[in-house]
């Protein structure tokens, strides 16, 4: 038995890891988000699909499987209904902008008819194995999935996962393994602490919105939407803020599933207060007066962010509250760089700030979390080569056998 890296090793996005054995498991398949959208390899067979979450670096190759075979897939109902709307998007901007898919519509359809929703802690037997799900902490539905053979071995894939709290998910179960194949995102960097991050945010909000400006918040559709107006409106700006973009869906599809956050009637309040921005005369109207808007694309590389960036009164500021990939608007801005709109550089007058709101783990919470779990045999995947072989050195000289794989590499497993 074997695992074999078809994505997502040395490299944040198009997670893709598959367990050869008797029965071929294949755990995430997604595409690299920025620039020229990049695929994982291409499995020979796959008997079942294991989906941590819906974000389209671990999904978006999804429908790929499905062209000349059918594995049953697995994972909870949000990321099913959160994959099928951010799959939905990624097909018609392909469309609208002319480029080659991957994949056809039947193959997505198939994909959707194919999947099996669980809930956290319910038993899947597939062939040799006992499969568990488990909250990752990382967004809404988000899971860690572990296996178990007929010897008792326990192998568990993290996904991306937090183990410390947000305001809407409660954190990443701890959970015992023997192999363990864990994100290494954030390996060689600890987040700040929340509660004043979230105190200074707030602080700034209000002085911009109290000054007329406009406080531009540009989000992840799924997660960081949900949890910045959850946010608002605990400290009571929700009633000052207008949601744009993909946002409105996915946060109906997040409310529809309450069993899966925590504080879900803070969000529910959320949604009542704040304004729902419907096309190009209510973007005009909302920037009339100091207000917030969140809207998307979370890295100014499309969406209706870029509508309004260009608008923006004097009084205004930008609040980046993601990480931002290399060569995207986001990182540009941040570095003093014009942006690249319609085909053109535009230099951005307006003042921005980074807040570091990640939904990942940090430093300390992955060597924790590893801890925990005590496994034998430690893979890290999901961050960049230097991290990820980073965490890997920490972890082998504490004792553990530990691996920093690349795109293509297989591993034996004893398991």
């Amino acid at each position: 038995m074997q695992v074999r890296f078809l994505g997502g090793a040395g490299e944040v996005g198009r997670s893709g890891i598959l367990l050869e054995g008797e029965q071929n498991i294949l755990f995430d398949y997604g595409i690299k988000v920025e620039g020229a959208g990049e695929y994982p390899l291409v499995p020979e067979h796959v008997d079942a699909f294991i989906l941590s979450h819906s974000h389209l670096d671990h999904s978006g190759a999804a429908p790929i499987l499905y062209k000349r075979e059918f594995p049953v897939a697995f994972g909870t109902a949000p990321t099913q209904e959160l994959t099928n709307l951010l799959i939905e998007d990624a097909l018609k901007i392909s469309m609208k902008e002319g480029l080659k898919r991957r994949y056809s519509r039947r193959d997505f359809k198939s994909f959707l008819q194919k999947y099996r929703p669980h809930s956290f802690g319910s038993d899947i037997e597939f062939g040799d194995y006992d499969i568990t799900l488990h909250d990752a902490g990382h967004i809404s539905g988000s899971a860690m999935a572990l296996l178990e053979n007929r010897n008792d071995r326990r192998l568990l894939y993290t996904g991306d996962f937090k183990l410390s709290p947000q305001f809407l998910q409660k954190g990443a179960e701890r959970v015992k393994s023997d192999i363990l194949i864990t994100e290494s995102t954030y390996a060689t960097k600890e987040h700040p602490d929340r509660d004043h991050l979230v105190h200074t945010f707030v602080s700034r909000l209000r002085e911009v919105v109290n000054s007329g400006g406009i406080a531009l918040l540009p989000v992840f559709a799924v997660g960081r939407a949900q949890e910045m107006l959850a946010m608002l409106e605990k400290y009571g700006l929700a009633d000052t803020a207008y949601l744009d973009g993909m946002a409105k869906k996915a946060t109906e599809i997040v409310m529809r599933h309450p069993e899966y956050i925590q504080n879900s009637g803070v969000l529910e309040a959320a949604i009542g207060k704040a304004g729902w921005v419907q096309d190009n005369e209510a973007r005009k109207r909302v920037l009339t007066e100091g207000n917030i808007i969140l809207t998307t694309a979370g890295m100014l590389n499309g969406g209706p962010v870029l509508n309004y960036i260009r608008r923006l009164n004097k009084n205004s500021m930008i609040f980046l509250t993601g990480y931002q990939v290399e060569g995207t608007n986001g990182r540009r801005l941040m570095e003093g760089k014009p942006l690249v709109i319609d085909g053109k550089h535009v230099k951005i007058e307006t003042p921005f700030e980074f807040y570091d709101f990640s939904a990942h783990a940090g430093r300390s919470d992955l060597h924790d979390f590893i801890k925990s779990s005590s496994p034998e045999t430690i893979m890290c995947v999901h961050g960049d080569a230097q991290n990820a072989e980073s965490m890997a050195e920490d972890l082998r000289l504490e004792g553990f056998e530990a691996y920093a794989p690349k795109v293509g590499e297989s591993i034996p497993l004893d398991f």
